[in-house]
């Protein structure tokens, strides 16, 4: 589909440009983004269950949004009534006229929220953030996680689409609804060199390299473990007709499925018993010249503790012997200088 489609009409010789808006095609948040948001958070929202609201600011390159900054925004809602939120508009527009004059380049591109989940209000707020969008790409919305404990990326990026409703047969209706646009994080020089003298502050040196990469195997299982919990639940939720089919969807599902081996012919198994086997051989043998070495270690500490003890109890023999013969002439002297009782009464 071309950007711009043009009329021409030849009696009056005149062009009819109207542009079409692009689609989003993948966002690319920075690290500024989210040490942003975390502090955003960690001011508003920490040891609660709401949520926080911020503008990403940006550039938008045929089709790929880069979110370069952002700024927090004041926002209210209720968790009774999903329908009642407050956005201060008046903030939204001050803060984006000091922020063009400092860097005209930078644009709105979308919004962020610290979900974790979409909420109802969000069509409503990207609604609102709509107006303050000069390009032909509609904003993106962006979920920030701020969880510790999440290994994953914490991104999760969203365009709005518009889906006609047909299950009212007299008339269509259009709704709009979010769907998943590819995200991930990169940073410029200057960043990364930030980022890294923040991560030496982070970093634990007493954890070892194989502990490291353990934890980092864990982390993609858990992973993998909540990818595959979240195709199970769209699939089930499918068939109990809650969601509409996605075609696409279906076939990328099909797709992981087919490229997964057949673990049930000989020749697989055969192969998974042979690794199996040099690597519990190789752990064997490890752990068999670990407690080997382990007792040499003991065996020569112990020589060297005995050598040591027979050392000290050598020098203090040898002072013990040359300390009693001066201990005798002290006495020797001290009887001579004692006078005698006839010496007295002479």
């Amino acid at each position: 589909m071309s950007e711009e489609t043009k009329e021409v009409d030849k009696e009056t010789s005149t062009t009819t440009v109207s542009t079409a808006p692009r689609d989003v095609e993948d966002v690319t948040v920075h690290p500024l983004v989210l040490l942003s948001a975390a502090d955003h958070y960690h001011r508003v929202a920490r040891g609660t269950r709401k949520r926080v609201v911020g503008i990403l600011l940006g550039t938008v390159i045929r089709g790929k949004v880069d979110a370069t900054n952002s700024f927090a925004v004041p926002f209210e809602e209720d968790n009774k009534n999903p329908a009642v939120f407050y956005l201060d508009h008046n903030y939204l527009e001050n803060m984006l006229r000091m922020f063009r004059k400092v860097n005209a380049k930078e644009r709105v591109v979308g919004f962020y929220s610290t979900g974790p989940q979409i909420r109802p209000n969000d069509l409503r707020i990207l609604d609102i953030v709509q107006r303050f969008v000069n390009g032909p790409i509609p904003p993106v919305f962006c979920i920030i996680d701020i969880r510790p404990d999440r290994q994953s990326i914490p991104t999760t990026a969203y365009k709005v689409v518009e889906e006609v409703d047909s299950s009212n047969q007299r008339a269509h209706q259009v709704k709009k609804s979010f769907a998943h646009v590819p995200s991930m994080i990169d940073a410029q020089e200057a960043e990364e060199v930030g980022v890294e003298h923040l991560l030496r502050d982070i970093n634990d040196p007493t954890v070892s390299t194989v502990a490291s990469l353990i934890k980092a195997k864990m982390a993609g299982l858990s992973t993998l473990t909540e990818k595959l919990v979240e195709c199970k639940d769209y699939l089930e939720s499918c068939v109990r007709d809650e969601r509409k089919v996605n075609q696409e969807i279906i076939a990328n599902m099909q797709t992981i499925l087919n490229l997964l081996p057949n673990l049930n012919t000989d020749e697989m198994v055969e192969a998974m018993l042979i690794k199996t086997n040099d690597m519990q051989m190789a752990i064997y043998l490890s752990a068999l010249i670990r407690s080997v070495i382990a007792l040499h270690d003991l065996v020569v500490n112990k020589i060297t503790y005995n050598e040591e003890v027979g050392n000290i109890t050598k020098e203090l023999q040898q002072t013990s012997t040359s300390s009693e013969p001066k201990v005798e002439e002290e006495k020797k002297d001290e009887k001579g200088d004692k006078p005698t009782a006839a010496s007295d009464k002479k």
